[in-house]
């Protein structure tokens, strides 16, 4: 829209859209800063959002636990890591992997994190992502895990909306600004090439294309289980799209409901269903969850075994893998409801975890290739965030995290309740407020909902 009498607000890094937004910002903070209170709540809100009690997320590499952690010595972030034995300690000591800070003050620029993919199975290597300022644009750089620095002369990429995958130690997959024609109309890459060390990028082979209409393309490498997958995904649509998994060397086509959702565990591919399919005289429906072997499935096959099978109240909330194990995570009423699934004896036994009646939990598998191991965390409304260590399949969790209450949940209690809407559907919610309270409608709330991208609201621990 060319008459558009707003559209210099689409330039967001213009000084004219930036002005602006200086403007809106110093009257809103006017206002604010102005209010009875308001300095004592902006200290306590801040000493929050800066406390060092909250339970750092880490993530197994090799033998290492790394996090990514941000504070007021911070500002950027420090990624770091430890081991096992040290994170359960109250204060772990940690071995700084890449400081933010420091890099961004050595190269003047306005660097913030964009994440990491890493080389496996030997986890010495990576390719590290880098935006300036934020933006979804970033610069690829290969790392070295081991000696804690960049790799001179090794994988980099200019600055751009990316996807990277290892191929193997010697060669990325990777999807980004190639130049005219490469990007998607939503700006996100159009084409996946092989990149081999030593080279150019512009020399990178293309292995395939998408449209320009597309949404954009993803590759992965996935270790699991022994199996190597190698998988490129064609989004058409925000829902819908395409996924090709190598075979020797052809990529071939997966044959699913266009808005099916793949996944792998162990010699298993999994697809979790968006719609209703019809398959091989047998009709799965919408929000299922279905397993077959790969190779079979691949030369035609379709000896489907349903894993999960929705209710009109429960839904397919979350999935991970240990050793030896599938973790499901169902949604039952808005409340979590773990489950362990076992391949054995040519059949899928499931058998539910231990789990608190009220809040959520959240369930990942440490290393799935070596261990059952599994961090769990749990959290409701009135309930700080704490995080347990168990074994799947085995009775019994170790508590090694907790975030320390951070208001007064004295004399509070969460209840559920159902609206009805108008064609009948009964949608729940969560009240949380004082106990007793007197239901007349006179009570001060905030009453707020979301309903985008299959995300749904769960209880939570909001200091």
């Amino acid at each position: 829209m060319s008459d558009d009498p707003n559209l210099w607000l689409e330039d967001v890094g213009g000084q004219k859209a930036l002005s602006w937004v200086r403007e809106q910002n110093a009257a809103s903070t006017g206002k604010l800063e102005s209010l009875p209170g308001f300095a004592a709540m902006d200290e306590r809100l801040e000493g929050i959002l800066n406390s060092r009690d909250r339970i750092p997320a880490v993530a197994k590499l090799g033998k290492y636990y790394y996090n990514f952690w941000r504070d007021d010595a911070h500002v950027r972030g420090v990624w770091r890591r430890t081991t096992l034995e040290e994170y359960k300690k109250a204060n772990p000591a940690w071995e700084t992997v890449l400081d933010l800070d420091q890099l961004a003050s050595e190269e003047k620029e306005n660097w913030v994190w964009h994440g990491y993919t890493v080389l496996e199975p030997d986890y010495d290597r990576c390719v590290i992502q880098l935006s300036r300022g934020g933006a979804d644009a970033a610069v690829l750089r290969e790392f070295d895990m081991t000696h804690r620095r960049f790799v001179a002369g090794g994988f980099t990429a200019p600055e751009a909306k990316m996807e990277v995958a290892w191929h193997n130690r010697d060669m990325l997959y990777i999807g980004t600004d190639f130049g005219p024609g490469s990007l998607t109309t939503s700006g996100y890459p159009r084409i996946i090439k092989e990149w081999r060390r030593g080279t150019p990028l512009s020399d990178a082979a293309t292995i395939f294309e998408g449209e320009p209409g597309d949404v954009g393309l993803g590759i992965s490498v996935d270790h699991d289980h022994g199996h190597v997958y190698e998988m490129i995904q064609r989004d058409v649509t925000f829902f819908s799209g395409e996924t090709l998994l190598r075979r020797g060397t052809q990529w071939v086509k997966i044959d699913k409901p266009a808005d099916a959702i793949v996944d792998t565990f162990d010699r298993f591919l999994l697809l979790r269903l968006r719609s209703d399919w019809s398959v091989n005289g047998k009709t799965f429906p919408a929000g299922a969850l279905l397993a077959e072997d790969v190779n079979d499935y691949m030369q035609g096959g379709r000896d489907l075994a349903i894993l999960f099978q929705p209710t009109e109240r429960a839904s397919l909330q979350a999935m991970t893998a240990t050793q030896h194990y599938l973790v499901l995570t169902a949604l039952d009423n808005v409340h979590s409801r773990p489950w362990l699934l076992r391949f054995t004896h040519g059949q899928w036994d499931g058998k539910p975890m231990t789990a608190p009646p009220f809040g959520t939990v959240s369930i990942s598998g440490i290393d799935p290739n070596e261990s059952d191991d599994y961090f769990m965390s749990l959290a409701d409304f009135l309930t700080p965030s704490s995080l347990y260590l168990g074994v799947a399949g085995k009775p019994g969790m170790e508590k090694i995290k907790a975030v320390p209450a951070l208001f007064n949940a004295e004399g509070l209690e969460i209840q559920q309740f159902d609206a009805k809407s108008k064609d009948g559907t009964r949608v729940p919610y969560f009240q949380v407020g004082r106990k007793g309270l007197r239901l007349d409608g006179n009570n001060i709330t905030l009453l707020n909902g979301y309903g985008g991208f299959e995300i749904s609201m769960l209880p939570s621990y909001n200091a």
